[in-house]
């Protein structure tokens, strides 16, 4: 199995031993040298960590955990791999095939429970099929829309022995075989007739690594690029083209270009209903043109008028090469009289402003810098300040909306990008889900920033109890005692604590400066909104500005 591993270019695996996978530990240990492991403190880190990695390097994450609860540990940063077409292989041990099925010690039907979360997954009982799963495994990750597949293998099967044979790995082929001509043909037919343009962008940019592609298409067709939020750092967020987020908190910008546009371009993306809103009136006075590798997913949510499927590096690539440039001079005025008529900005009673801390680090940090984050009010707030300027920089969990992800997934992305900063942006609930992962960053010494925006309440939930449940705060104020700074020092990080705006800039400086993990705790107004806001079923053309 390692040997495999190390085929498929395996150079880390993210994971917790138990008895189930004790020979392939045993196997780890004598190949030291050539895989790292890296012991995190709780096996859903480790499965967030193989995701931070994935994203952030490209590359496919590998976790492993043993039966039992360590498998179902796995379970929720699974389904957030698989939610966000994460490339990830998951191995887990389990009970030997002669005690499966007669509820044995730590036995779980773990392929049964994550059937539904996975592109595929294996129970491998005989050694001789092992290694030819392995391969199969990170083929189907990393093969059209890319995904997680998990590899269960007793205990007996891992004890057992093989005759190793290499085989070269096989590159996952460009998906070309659906690309349509006619439709090709309509597609550039509908862009040639548009005067007022909008491009969608999503993740399956960042996956596809069509980012160049998407500049030049961009440029071609002279339209305004708006981005979701796992497509974020796909398109230049610093280009005058760009107009922000799209959706329940996204720019006003991009809601009435949305609005206003006669052809409506997605590429990539799956239009999520945090997205569409309202799907009767989305982009109801336009054409729509959708672009995606997976053809589920064209015609799903919305009606469109033309699609194409297959990969949108190859797509893109090949509509540049036939489209002769477009012009839509005055539609760009319009978009950029809307971009200074509805600037992005926050007011508070008191403290201190996420937009301003988020904006000087944006300052202070190069273009390569990655951020992570949790869920919830400063993940909104992130998306929505710092500018991501280049690909696989910002690593956030989208479908599935994981408290709890981001440090973990720090982890990975740093031990994956050794020269880059890496950055976590947390809300004080998320970050005591899984805080007890700092120690596994002071353990290896990897120096990430825990950024905890501490507001004392659980945020997005207690703002829509303030907008819809008549000031109800039922269970949204934490009020933890926690002592950050204590804490992060019993852990072994640096800490220091923004308590006024002036506090900000020297705060952020020393963090950067440290060589190891650090924690900042920031504290903010627990009454601060994310806004614009479009409520639930309303129309994503008019967002709620202030309340």
């Amino acid at each position: 199995m390692v040997e495999c591993l190390l085929e498929q270019g395996v150079d880390t695996i993210f994971g917790y031993p138990g008895g189930a996978v004790l020979n392939i530990y045993d196997a780890l240990y004598a190949y030291e040298g050539r895989i790292r492991h890296i012991l995190t403190a709780h096996e859903q880190g480790a499965a967030h960590a193989a995701d931070g990695y994935a994203r952030s390097t490209g590359k496919t994450g590998v976790v492993l955990a043993t039966s039992g609860p360590g498998a179902t540990n796995l379970v929720t940063g699974i389904a957030n791999a698989y939610m966000d077409s994460v490339p990830m292989v998951a191995i887990t041990g389990n009970v030997a095939t002669s005690l499966l099925g007669l509820d044995s010690f730590q036995e779980v039907d773990i392929t049964g429970i994550t059937m539904p979360i996975t592109k595929h997954n294996y129970i491998v009982k005989d050694v001789q099929d092992l290694a030819r799963t392995v391969r199969e495994a990170f083929q189907i990750a990393n093969e059209g829309r890319k995904g997680p597949v998990l590899i269960d293998i007793p205990k007996d099967v891992t004890a057992n022995k093989a005759e190793y044979e290499p085989v070269p790995p096989v590159p996952p082929a460009r998906v070309t075989r659906k690309i349509r001509p006619a439709d090709v043909e309509h597609a550039l037919e509908l862009i040639r007739q548009s005067k007022r343009p909008f491009l969608y962008t999503g993740g399956g940019i960042l996956s596809a690594g069509a980012e160049a592609q998407l500049k030049r298409f961009a440029e071609l067709v002279d339209a305004p690029v708006a981005s979701t939020l796992m497509g974020l750092g796909g398109y230049d967020g610093r280009d005058e083209r760009f107009t922000g987020m799209l959706g329940m908190h996204g720019t006003k910008t991009s809601s009435l270009a949305v609005g206003e546009c006669d052809l409506f371009i997605a590429l990539g993306v799956r239009f999520s209903d945090r997205v569409i809103c309202d799907a009767k009136t989305f982009a109801r006075r336009s054409k729509v043109l959708h672009i995606d590798v997976d053809e589920a997913e064209l015609g799903k949510n919305i009606p469109i008028d033309g699609k194409i499927t297959g990969d949108i590096h190859e797509i893109l690539s090949l509509l540049c090469e036939k489209l002769e440039p477009q012009q839509n001079a005055g539609w760009m005025a319009q978009i950029a009289a809307w971009k200074a008529a509805y600037p992005l900005a926050q007011t508070a009673r008191y403290g201190v402003l996420p937009q301003q801390v988020l904006e000087t680090l944006d300052a202070l940090t190069p273009p390569d810098t990655i951020i992570t984050t949790e869920v919830g009010q400063h993940q909104m707030w992130t998306a929505q300040f710092y500018r991501f300027a280049q690909p696989r920089t910002l690593v956030t969990s989208g479908g599935l909306g994981t408290m709890g992800f981001g440090l973990g997934a720090a982890i990975g992305s740093a031990v994956g990008n050794p020269q880059a900063r890496v950055i976590n942006i947390a809300g004080d609930g998320s970050f005591h889900m899984n805080m007890a992962e700092l120690s596994t960053a002071a353990k290896y010494r990897i120096p990430i920033i825990e950024m905890v925006f501490n507001n004392s309440v659980l945020g997005m939930v207690r703002q829509w109890q303030t907008m819809f449940y008549n000031g109800h705060y039922s269970h949204t104020n934490l009020e933890n005692p926690t002592d950050y700074e204590l804490l992060a020092k019993a852990l072994g990080l640096e800490a220091f604590t923004i308590r006024e705006e002036q506090d900000i800039e020297p705060v952020l400086r020393a963090a950067l400066a440290a060589g190891g993990p650090v924690l900042v705790n920031c504290i903010i107004d627990k009454d601060l909104p994310v806004l614009p806001m479009v409520p639930a079923g309303g129309s994503v053309e008019e967002p709620i500005l202030e309340l």
